[in-house]
């Protein structure tokens, strides 16, 4: 164990190491070439920017974790949901996946008006959006592992006279674990982008909409400190999510510590 830790420790000092050579060669290319900031910000200016309280940087990282948060919970309990009842029936499987499919092609950024009308400005245009773009990744991987069962052990447990409940409920649910969270960890980032692309289009707070902001007035070092604020929530979300994966999980952090 303490081994392990060990080597976790000189890869995270070897990954920050590798971003700060990253950040002084960014500083020095500005420098040498006097780079204009409105084409592109020296990490001090994007610094500085982080620090100055007109942007009210905490109100809008606030809010964007609500959404990204909201509309997690929301995909979670919609593919999950919805996983269930495909693998429950076939015939409902045939019927509605084709429907989940042509929706999911829809451009997500084309209905963000819509519920600009239908909602107003706030925060349910913003998850509805998040939602949507999130949740076909949670419904294939669940329904995937739901059906990915073997054939020998599937007629064990029949031989046994499992009830269709039981066997769900003992055996599929279980054997999907590994899918619902490769279908997680997908969603949390996209939950990120769509927080952000809804927005963009129907809001007055949050980081996508200081980002649109900043935008409409060339002001490119709040712009870069948004983009590495919001490279931040992603990655702690997904960090999340991959700590929950090892609760829910124990078994998996056997084997991969037995390895």
């Amino acid at each position: 164990m303490e081994k392990k830790a060990g080597e976790r420790l000189v890869a995270i000092g070897i990954s920050v190491l590798y971003f700060l050579c990253f950040l002084g060669l960014w500083q020095l290319l500005v420098m040498v070439f006097k780079i204009k900031v409105f084409i592109l910000p020296s990490p001090v200016d994007v610094l500085k920017s982080l620090f100055d309280p007109q942007y009210q940087w905490w109100d809008h990282i606030i809010a964007t974790s609500g959404e990204i948060v909201l509309s997690f919970l929301a995909t979670a309990v919609i593919g999950i949901g919805l996983s269930l009842l495909l693998a429950w029936s076939k015939v409902l499987n045939k019927l509605v996946m084709p429907i989940i499919v042509l929706f999911n092609s829809l451009p997500k950024i084309a209905l963000a008006p819509l519920f600009l009308m239908w909602f107003g400005f706030g925060i349910i245009p913003n998850i509805l959006v998040a939602t949507m773009i999130a949740f076909f990744p949670v419904v294939v991987n669940t329904s995937t592992g739901l059906q990915e069962v073997e054939d020998d052990l599937l007629d064990l447990v029949h031989y046994l006279n499992a009830s269709k409940l039981q066997v769900f409920t003992k055996i599929r649910i279980p054997n999907s674990l590994p899918y619902i969270f490769a279908g997680f960890k997908i969603a949390a980032t996209m939950c990120v982008v769509g927080a952000i692309v809804g927005e963009f289009v129907a809001s007055s707070k949050g980081l996508g909409y200081l980002l649109r902001d900043s935008q409409a007035f060339i002001n490119t070092p709040p712009m870069f400190a948004c983009l590495l604020l919001l490279s931040v929530l992603g990655l702690l979300f997904f960090s999340a999510i991959g700590a929950l994966e090892k609760v829910c999980m124990p078994w998996n952090v056997a084997e991969g510590e037995d390895k």
